[in-house]
């Protein structure tokens, strides 16, 4: 029987040679397989590539130009460019309203929300829609003047041209990227590395972020470069890893496997009972430690164990809840899923999110039914889902609300805003780019005497800005800041009312205010009955004179802020004026003098 031991070898070499034959024809199959598709790819028609320019802007979330013009809004981005390659300040251009930090640092400017996630950069946005979806292969963005300004391009699989609703509504991010500042002001066409998705898409989205600018960025227009069908990637031999042909290393992990079972079958699986050295840390300490987690990680940590989900589902944890850097992935269902958390929720961030049907008026309705005995602040920015039954509800559950933004919430009917009325206790209202009528905003003021921040820009449809200057001389005695850009019809008998009851103003946006002359003395007298001026903006007014600016620097001796047209026209001594004023409270106060061409 010697040769029974030979045999049992030549039979094992035998299975192994076999095997090993086996792997080699199914990997040849796979390789010759991917080369053909990869061969079949490259031989795509060239009519399968688009090149198409953005045909229509679908939202944005603010704009420097006026709503009933095309001068420096955001609806330039439609179309061919206007502009490049040339470089420079044109009105032919989108541009936002804002730029830099100083905005930031006015007293007007909210605190930040805890517990923010450090990569969301995202300040302002704009959607655009193209003719045909395509696999996106290219993004140009046409970038005019201080250019630097976009921190993230998303991709959208819903196609705004369809005629029947999309089953599922998805948000791709398809490039990121932090701040940058760019030295150069010039023009330059900014055409990032991109990722590829498995959807087309004809929408697009770009975030924009201009803390790090020295002045506004420009952009005339988006090229969005695709193929009609999804492209094969490229054969990689690196996604074949050549050693699985060794059987040594499947026998190591089968012997890894058998011992692990072997281990657990023996000594079988205990239940801890404790948690070790962590159960002898104070609630509090454990409390301080997860407060610096982000949401989406403070939700994951709640999975791990018992004395975890305790810890992240204290609603000490969702005193301030900012949604708005998760707005991609914010539905009725994550409102439900947080709703335990949000019995303490003093701060609320839904501000971007909800939009095309994310957001239910039942879905929110149910989280402020939770939360609004307690809620503070809420911010909902360009929440376009938000209708009068929203607002009704923030009427009646949020009785201590102090702070509401509905900046850019254009989509609210006039009517709904007549419910604002009921939050007496209003001290800080945002209704930049609303359809707020001046009927409900009277109504606003009589009942909410508390208000000391508000913002109306752009809000077209007042008729009458003299007499909501008026009521609020009469009945906001407390307002410390105002902003009245692209108040049409405002005259120097408004701001005189304005500036004799409103004494504490500290600052007053009155940029692109046509009918404000300084012939009237209406800037002398905002000057001299307004001695707490920080900011004061005063863009695009060509009649200020040498006595405007000399008032200012007399009186206003904490001005930091003041924005201005043609620094040029001013005298020498005049300007030697504002000159001694910045000289003298820069190191304190840091005054930034504004100008523009």
């Amino acid at each position: 029987m010697s040769w029974f031991p030979m045999l049992t070898f030549l039979s094992m070499f035998y299975y192994i040679c076999v095997r090993r034959r086996a792997r080699l024809a199914n990997r040849g199959e796979m390789l010759n397989s991917r080369r053909a598709i990869e061969s079949n790819s490259r031989a795509l028609p060239m009519s399968t590539k688009a090149v198409q320019y953005a045909k229509e802007v679908l939202d944005f979330s603010s704009h420097y130009g006026s709503e009933n013009s095309m001068s420096y809004t955001i609806w330039n981005l439609a179309g061919s460019p206007n502009v490049y390659p040339s470089s420079g300040d044109f009105t032919q251009t989108a541009v936002f309203r804002t730029y830099g930090n100083w905005w930031r640092h006015c007293s007007s400017t909210p605190a930040p929300f805890k517990r923010t996630s450090a990569n969301f950069f995202s300040q302002d946005y704009v959607e655009l829609v193209f003719e045909e979806p395509v696999y996106p292969t290219a993004v140009h963005i046409l970038e005019t003047y201080h250019p630097g300004s976009v921190v993230k391009i998303l991709a959208c699989s819903a196609n705004p041209y369809s005629q029947s609703a999309p089953a599922e509504i998805r948000w791709e991010t398809i490039w990121s990227g932090e701040p940058t500042r760019v030295n150069c002001p010039q023009s330059r066409q900014f055409s990032p590395c991109l990722k590829e998705i498995s959807f087309p898409t004809n929408l697009l989205r770009l975030e924009t972020n201009s803390s790090l600018l020295d002045y506004y960025t420009e952009l005339d227009a988006v090229e969005l470069h695709g193929v009609k069908e999804r492209p094969v990637p490229p054969l990689k031999t690196a996604a074949i890893d050549m050693s699985d042909l060794d059987d040594d290393y499947d026998d190591k992990d089968n012997s890894e496997l058998d011992s692990l079972t072997d281990q657990l079958s023996n000594c079988g699986i205990r239940e801890w009972t404790n948690n070790g050295y962590f159960d002898k840390l104070p609630y509090e300490l454990i409390q301080f430690i997860i407060s610096h987690l982000a949401l989406p990680d403070l939700c994951r940590l709640a999975q791990t164990c018992k004395l975890m989900y305790q810890h992240c589902c204290d609603p000490l944890q969702y005193t301030h809840l900012s949604l708005q850097p998760y707005w991609t992935n914010v539905n009725d269902s994550s409102l439900d899923y947080l709703l335990p958390r949000c019995s303490l929720v003093q701060w609320l961030n839904l501000s971007w999110t909800g939009n095309r049907g994310f957001i239910s008026t039942s879905g929110f309705s149910r989280l402020l039914k939770v939360c609004g005995s307690e809620l503070v602040r809420l911010e909902l920015a360009c929440g376009h889902f938000l209708n009068e039954a929203c607002l009704e509800v923030i009427a009646e559950m949020c009785p201590n609300l102090q702070e509401l933004n509905l900046s850019s919430c254009d989509k609210l009917p006039p009517q709904a805003f007549s419910h604002i009325c009921k939050l007496s206790g209003l001290k800080r209202l945002v209704l930049y780019r609303t359809k707020i009528e001046q009927t409900a905003l009277l109504s606003i003021l009589n009942f909410c005497p508390e208000i000391q921040h508000l913002s109306l820009g752009s809000c077209v449809l007042i008729e009458d800005y003299d007499l909501i200057a008026s009521v609020l001389g009469a009945k906001c005695k407390k307002l410390r800041s105002l902003d009245l850009w692209r108040s049409k019809n405002i005259t120097e008998r408004g701001i005189a009312e304005l500036a004799s009851g409103c004494v504490l103003l500290e600052e007053l946006d009155l940029g692109w205010c046509p009918t404000l002359q300084s012939s009237t003395g209406c800037f002398v007298n905002v000057a001299s009955k307004l001695p707490n001026l920080r900011k004061l903006f005063l863009t695009a007014n060509r009649s200020i004179c040498d006595s405007d600016i000399e008032e200012l620097a007399r009186n206003c001796q904490h001005l930091q802020q003041l924005d201005i047209l043609d620094f040029s026209a001013v005298h020498m001594r005049a300007a030697h004026s504002i000159g001694i004023l910045i000289l003298d409270a820069w190191d304190t106060l840091g005054v930034r003098l504004q100008t523009q061409k």
